[in-house]
Order: C-alpha cells, then structure tokens, then sequence
C-alpha cells in the first residue's frame, strides 16, 4: 500500500496522520505541542510521531514522504516559517522543512495549517470534486484558503486566506487581534463572540464561545445575539468573497461552525443579501472531514500522484 504522513502543528496539540492516496487516515498519533520549550522541541515531537507511525506501518506500507501544516505563514520556496504568532515563541524562521527531511529521511512539505485544513476538504472532504473551492474556518480566529484545481492559491508572500482582517461593517470600531480595528475577527471569532456578550449581559465570568452557545440554546437573549452577530458578519464577508471569487463551492469549518442552527441561519441570510443574484445558487455547506482536515491535507503535498502543491 501506498500512503503518505500527514501533519497538524498547532500552538496546543500535534497530531500526525498516516494517510492513503484515497485520503483515508488509516493511523494517528498525537500529542501537546510543547510550544514553551522553543521550536527545537516542537520538532522533535513531530519527528517522534512521525515514527511511531512509520514503526507501526510496518514494511508493506510504502510512504512517500511527510506534508506538514504549521501554525504561522509558510515561505514556499524554503518551507520555513516567515512570520508566527507568540502561541509558538520562536517559531519565525524555524526551518521546518529541512530539519524534518534530515532527520526523517524523506521528502518534506510545509504549508500553513489553514492551507492544509482547507486543501484537504477540496480534495477529499466537502468540497470533493470542485474545481474551484472556498473555504473559511472559524474559531479562535477566522481564516481560509481559496484552491483551485487542487491547489492552494497561497499569494505571494503565503498569507492569502487572512479572511478574518477585511473590514466588516459590524465591527466597526472594534479592535483586532492583529492590532487594526474593524475587521471580521473583532465580531466574527469565538473570543469576539465572547466579548460582545459580556458586553451585552453585563456578565464577565464567560470566556468559552461553547457557554454563549449554550446560554443562546437556554433562551439568553444577550447569547442569541451575540451568536447571531457573529454568524451575520461572517456571512456577510463570505457573500463578498463568492462575488470575488465565484467558487463553486464555499466550505465553513472551524470550532463556530458547531454553533447551531441560529449562527446558521444567521450566516446564509447575510450571505445572501450580499451575493449577486447570479451567484445565488453557490453552495455554502460544513466541513466534513473534522479533525483529520489538515492532516488529509498535508499528507496531499507529498502524494506522488496528486498536483496539490501550493502556487
């Protein structure tokens, strides 16, 4: 059997994947990313996943090398990390690449996590079969990839996909993770979620979007419209990108897609309201492939028979 590795370096959990040409994850390991002993450790847990899978593989599996999606932006040409947020301290200019393929003896890609993530619902998840696929993840924060014919469309600096810094009208005013204001990740993300219900309610003990959503269920009206806020701005933004771009797909993941009907309903009106009525019929459907995503993903760079490298 043919098979690749596919990897999830994130700022709190790695998990490695061992993946078939078909996209099915057939073995996985995992552990906490040990972010705060700096990007040597990080490394070495990846590399000792990688391992455990290959040992475990056994000799009739033939892989073909190991696809990592990392945390941070990914320079394509020397597959090391351009720029990271402080959830991986030192990871700017860790050599991601070249380490692992010297220490693990084979080829290796990198891309952002993201870009995995969403590489992986085009090529075997929700968006299989689409040439051209859109896809935004909320969480933490809201981001995405748009792929087309089975590869990424990264920019040229590899931080396409930033969905969650345009400006939304609904955050008006509101400041950013990245350090502007105004834009979609203000009102749209979990802890921005969260904000505006402490706002809201007058309640500053919640700090998890999964107790909004569950306080929004409960009948909080202060919840519902937080939910419903931020379900609306991301669709907003997401009717604007189908009019950019004319997907034929558009594929929502993340931790808020688990918001529940309202954030939903919320996200397809907006969405709506802001598509061209030629654009009306674009699908705008959920992830499948859940937590395996970016490892199917990243396991893509590296199978030989597929072209997914990303532009």
């Amino acid at each position: 059997m043919r098979a690749a590795i596919g990897v999830d370096l994130g700022g709190t959990k790695t998990a490695a994947g061992l993946v078939g040409t078909g996209g099915a994850v057939f073995d996985r390991a995992w552990a906490p990313t040990p972010a705060t002993l700096g990007p040597g450790a990080v490394l070495d847990t990846v590399v000792q996943l990688v391992r455990a899978l290959l040992d475990r593989a056994g000799t009739d599996v033939v892989v073909s090398g190991c696809g990592v999606g990392s945390a941070g932006v990914i320079d394509a040409a020397s597959g090391a990390v351009a720029s990271a947020t402080d959830s991986l301290p030192g990871w700017t200019g860790t050599p991601v690449r070249d380490v692992l393929a010297a220490e693990l003896g084979m080829p290796v890609a990198v891309v952002n996590d993201v870009h995995a993530h969403a590489l992986g619902e085009a090529l075997h998840g929700a968006g299989a079969g689409a040439p051209t696929v859109l896809m935004i993840a909320a969480g933490t924060g809201v981001g995405g990839a748009l792929v087309v014919d089975g590869r990424v469309h990264a920019g040229r600096r590899g931080v396409s996909g930033h969905f969650g810094h345009v400006p939304s009208i609904e955050a008006a005013g509101r400041p950013c993770t990245c350090g502007g204001a105004g834009h979609l990740e203000a009102v749209a993300s979990g802890p921005a979620m969260c904000a505006v219900y402490r706002e809201l309610s007058g309640d500053d003990s919640v700090a998890d979007g999964r107790e909004v959503v569950r306080r929004a269920g409960a009948g909080d009206v202060h919840a519902a419209a937080s939910v419903a806020l931020a379900g609306r701005a991301l669709g907003g933004t997401i009717g604007g990108l189908v009019n950019a771009f004319d997907p034929d797909v558009v594929i929502v993941g993340g931790g808020l897609a688990a918001a529940g009907e309202s954030w939903w309903t919320a996200l397809h009106d907006a969405a709506g309201a802001e598509r061209m009525s030629l654009l009306a019929d674009t699908p705008i459907v959920a992830a499948a492939l859940g937590a395996d995503a970016a490892i199917v993903g990243a396991a893509a760079l590296v199978t030989p028979s597929s072209t997914e490298d990303p532009a």
